[in-house]
C-alpha cells in the first residue's frame, strides 16, 4: 500500500486552458501533518539538545537559564515547524496575475467561496484552487513524455504528463533514444526508470504513425497522484526517492502508457472529459455537491471508475482489476513498499532479510525483488495457489474462445500447471511430473501468479501431514472474525474450533518429540485428506510458519583427545622406526668399509638425513672442524632422541599443515562453523567421528556434512545432497553425539 497517497487527479489542457476535470475521493485533506526538520526533543528541559541550548545560551553553569525554566513546556510548540500558508488560502500567496486563465466559467472570489461551501468543492482542492494547481500540473511541452515531480508544501504530484502534436493531432512518437549512442547523456539514458517517450515506442508497435481521425480540442492530459510528503526524519537516506520511483513506475507510468494509446487510437481520453465535464456542469448549475457529481461520474466514465478502483486498492493494498476502453488491466505496489518511510526497528524481525543474497532477488526479477518480501525461489520450495474471484479464474480465461489457435497449446500446458500444483509437491517435482525446465518454464509461471497474487511460495508440506508447524507471531484479522470464517468453512465436529486448534500447534512446539501436526493435531488417518484443506486455509491466510531442521557439527572433548592421541603414537611409531632404520644403515656402513675414521666426510651416510638435520650435522662438523665419529649404538648422526621426534614433527608439518598446537587445537568441545570448508585439523576430527561405523553410513556423512553449517534447511540438504528424508535421519542417528540441531 501507500499510506502516503491522498488523491488521484485526472489534468488536461486545451484552448481554454488548464483543468482538473476529475479527481478521487471527492473529499481530501485540506491540511497536512507538520514535518520537523531534526528530532524533536523530550519536554524534560535538562535533555534539551544542543542547538536550543546554543540558542539560549547564558553564563549558567548548567547551561539552561533560569528564567526558562518555567516557560519551557510552553515554548516547546516553538520548536515545531509550521506551515505559514496553514490558516488561510494558499493560493493567495501568488499573485492573481500569475494564475492560468479558468477553463470554467465558475466563481473563484474570497466572498464566495465563504457563502457557497457547495461551489467550494468544485473549486478548492488541498486548500488551493482547482485553477492554480491545474496550472502547476500543466507543464510546457518540452516538460511532458517524461517524469513529472512537483512539491509545494507538504504535498508531493507525481505523474507522466503527455501532449498531442503541434498539429493538434494525437500520434505515437518515434524513438528518440539510438542504441550505442555515445555522450555524457548516454549513462544518463541507461537509468532504470522508464525514459520519456519510451511507452509511445513499446505500446505503439506497428501503429506508431496511427492518429485520430480528425484534429483534437484535448492538448495535453496528466494522470496526478497526490502524496503527502514522508517524514525525511523517519527513513534512511534515500529510501523517499526509491518510493517515489517505484509509484511512478508502478502506477503513474503504466495508466499514462495505456491512457495515451488508447487516445492515439480511438480519441478515448478526450470523449471521457467531455462526458465528464457535461456531467460536471449539470451538477454544478443544480447546486448539487461535488460527492454526488463524483459518484455519478463512475457511470458515465471508465477513467473515473478506474481511478476509484485504483486508489482504493492502493490504500487496502491490494491489487487494482481495472477497464480502460474495454482494455483490461491489473496495477498494484509492492506490499511492503511503505516500510521505506520506517526505521529499521520497526520491522518484524523474522523478514529481515529474507532474500539471504542478490542471487534470490535476481531470480524473482526487478519487479518482484523490492518490496515483497518474498521467501527466496528455490526448487525445493511449494507454490500455493490462492482463492480468487470467479471472473478472474485463470481457468476460464484460459478455456474461453478469446484464447487464438496458436495460443491453445500453450494455455492447456498452463492448465496442466494449476492442475498439478500441490503444497506437498516441490517446484523440482512439478517440473519433473510437466516434463518442463525448472528456470525457463517453472519459475516464469511462478514469477506471474506470485506477482497477480493468484498464488503464493510456501514451504513444501509433507503428504501425510508430517511437518512441524509454529503459529504466525501478528494476525491479519481479529481472532473473532478468524474464528467464525473457520467454524464456517469446516463445521464438522472433528474438526475443533480454530482457538483450540492454534492452542495445540502452540503446545506442540515445547515437546522434543512427536511434535509435528499429524502426532498432535490429526492422529487419524482418516482424517488427512479433511486436515489437508485445514492446513492450506490456515496457510492462505499466514496463520502458520513452518520449521526447518538446521544441524550443526560439534567436536567434543573426548574426539578432540582421542585425535591427539591417535597423532602422537603415529609420531612416536615413526620415530622409532627412523632410528631402528639409521642404525641398520650405520651398521651396513660399518660392515661394507672399514674403520669409519678412514673414510672422508663424503662417504658419511647423508642420504639417510633430513634436510635439517642434514644442515645440523654441518653446522656441528664446521665448528668441531671434523666430523663427528658414530658411536657404538651406529647412531652417528643425533646426539638427542628428541632430535629425532622434532625432526619427524617437521617432515610431518611440510606434508600437510594440519594446525597442531594453534589457536583451534584446544581439547574444549567446539562447534565446526563450515563443514565445507574445513581446516586441516577439522577435517581430521570430521574422519575421526566415522571410526567404528559402517562403511556405507561413513560414506554418506562425508558427502553431507558439508551442508551441516546451522544455515541450510533439511529440505535443502534433501534436494541438494539427492536424499531422502529417511536416510538423513539414519545419518543423525548413527552421529547423534556429534550433530547439534534446531528447529526454526
Amino acid at each position: 500500500m501507500a499510506e502516503t497517497l491522498l488523491a488521484i487527479l485526472l489534468v488536461t489542457s486545451s484552448a481554454k486552458g488548464p483543468n482538473v476535470v476529475y479527481r478521487w475521493p471527492p473529499s481530501v485533506e485540506s491540511t497536512s501533518r507538520p514535518r520537523l526538520s531534526r528530532p524533536r526533543p523530550p519536554l524534560d528541559a535538562l535533555e534539551l539538545d544542543n542547538p536550543w541550548r546554543a540558542a539560549h545560551y547564558s553564563d549558567n553553569p548548567n547551561g539552561l537559564p533560569e528564567t526558562h525554566m518555567q516557560g519551557t513546556v510552553d515554548e516547546i510548540d516553538d520548536y515545531t515547524w509550521r506551515r505559514p500558508t496553514e490558516s488561510r488560502d494558499r493560493s493567495m500567496s501568488f499573485s492573481r496575475s500569475t494564475l492560468p486563465a479558468s477553463g470554467r466559467d465558475s466563481p473563484c472570489n474570497e466572498e464566495r467561496r465563504e457563502f457557497d461551501p457547495v461551489a467550494n468543492e468544485y473549486q478548492y482542492l488541498f486548500n488551493y484552487t482547482a485553477q492554480f494547481l491545474a496550472g502547476m500540473l500543466c507543464p510546457q511541452r518540452h516538460l511532458c513524455h517524461q517524469k513529472f515531480g512537483l512539491v509545494i508544501d507538504n504535498l508531493v504530484f507525481i505523474g507522466h504528463p503527455v501532449f498531442a502534436e503541434p498539429d493538434g493531432m494525437w500520434r505515437f512518437k518515434p524513438e528518440r533514444y539510438k542504441p550505442g549512442s555515445r555522450g555524457r547523456g548516454s549513462r544518463h539514458r541507461e537509468s532504470s526508470l522508464p525514459e520519456k517517450d519510451s511507452f509511445e515506442v513499446s505500446l505503439g508497435g506497428d501503429i506508431r504513425s496511427t492518429t485520430t481521425a480528425k484534429s483534437s480540442w484535448l492538448h495535453m492530459f496528466h494522470i496526478v497522484l497526490v502524496l503527502d510528503l514522508p517524514d525525511p526524519s523517519s527513513s534512511a537516506s534515500g529510501n523517499i526517492a526509491r518510493y517515489f520511483d517505484t509509484i511512478y513506475e508502478q502506477i503513474a507510468f503504466t495508466v499514462t502508457a495505456v491512457l495515451f494509446q488508447e487516445q492515439v487510437l480511438s480519441n478515448f481520453v478526450e470523449m471521457e472529459c467531455d462526458a465528464i465535464g457535461s456531467l460536471e456542469t449539470e451538477y454544478m448549475v443544480k447546486g448539487e455537491r461535488f460527492s454526488d457529481f463524483a459518484s455519478h461520474a463512475q457511470r458515465v466514465s471508465s477513467i473515473a471508475t478506474a481511478m476509484k478502483i485504483l486508489y482504493d486498492a492502493i490504500k487496502s493494498s491490494n491489487m487494482a482489476h481495472i477497464t480502460l476502453n474495454d482494455l483490461p488491466l491489473e496495477l498494484q505496489l509492492p506490499p511492503y513498499l511503505d516500510h521505506l518511510l520506517h526505521s529499521e526497528e520497526e520491522f518484524e524481525p523474522e523478514f529481515i532479510g529474507r532474500l539471504e543474497n542478490q542471487t534470490d532477488s535476481q531470480l524473482w526479477g526487478r519487479e518482484l525483488g523490492f518490496g515483497w518480501r518474498l521467501p527466496a525461489l528455490v526448487p525445493w520450495k511449494s507454490l500455493l495457489l490462492l482463492d480468487t474471484d470467479q471472473e478472474l479464474d485463470p481457468y476460464v480465461n484460459l478455456r474461453g474462445s478469446h484464447v487464438h489457435a496458436d495460443e491453445r497449446s500453450l494455455a492447456e500446458g498452463l492448465i496442466k500447471f494449476l492442475e498439478t500444483v500441490s503444497v506437498t509437491l516441490s517446484l523440482a517435482d512439478m517440473a519433473s511430473l510437466l516434463d518442463w525446465d525448472l528456470h525457463s518454464q517453472i519459475y516464469p509461471t511462478v514469477r506471474w501468479l506470485v506477482h497477480h497474487r493468484r498464488a503464493k511460495i510456501v514451504d513444501t508440506v509433507h503428504n501425510g501431514l508430517k511437518t512441524i508447524f509454529s503459529l504466525a507471531p501478528k494476525l491479519d484479522k481479529p481472532l473473532s472474525v478468524l474464528a467464525t470464517e473457520f467454524k464456517r468453512d469446516f463445521p464438522q465436529p472433528s474438526i475443533p474450533p480454530l482457538p483450540t486448534l492454534m492452542a495445540t500447534i502452540s503446545n506442540s512446539n515445547s515437546k522434543q518429540a512427536d511434535n509435528h501436526f499429524f502426532a498432535t493435531v490429526v492422529q487419524s488417518k482418516d482424517l488427512i485428506s479433511l486436515y489437508h484443506e485445514v492446513v492450506l486455509w490456515m496457510l492462505k491466510r499466514d496463520l502458520l510458519i513452518t520449521l526447518h531442521l538446521h544441524v550443526r557439527v560439534v567436536t567434543t572433548a573426548e574426539l578432540k583427545v582421542s585425535v591427539r592421541q591417535a597423532h602422537e603414537r603415529k609420531l612416536e611409531q615413526r620415530a622409532s622406526n627412523h632410528l631402528s632404520e639409521r642404525r641398520r644403515s650405520s651398521r651396513r656402513g660399518d660392515h661394507g668399509a672399514g674403520d669409519a675414521h678412514e673414510h672422508p666426510r663424503g662417504s658419511m651416510p647423508w642420504l639417510s638425513l633430513s634436510p635439517k638435520a642434514t644442515r645440523r650435522y654441518s653446522r656441528r662438523s664446521m665448528d668441531s672442524g671434523q666430523s663427528k665419529p658414530s658411536d657404538a649404538s651406529g647412531s652417528i648422526l643425533l646426539e638427542d632422541p628428541e632430535d629425532v621426534f622434532e625432526e619427524i614433527s617437521d617432515e610431518d608439518s611440510g606434508e600437510e599443515n594440519i594446525g597442531w598446537g594453534s589457536s583451534e587445537d584446544t581439547l574444549e568441545p567446539s562447534m565446526i562453523s563450515d563443514p565445507g570448508t574445513a581446516s586441516p585439523l577439522e577435517r581430521k576430527w570430521l574422519a575421526a567421528m566415522s571410526e567404528g561405523k559402517d562403511e556405507y553410513i561413513a560414506r554418506r556423512f562425508a558427502l553431507i556434512n558439508q551442508y551441516f553449517d546451522g544455515k541450510r534447511t533439511d529440505d535443502e540438504i534433501l534436494y541438494t545432497a539427492e536424499i531422502s528424508r529417511k536416510q538423513l535421519r539414519e545419518v543423525l542417528h548413527h552421529y547423534e553425539e556429534y550433530v547439534g540441531y534446531t528447529l526454526r
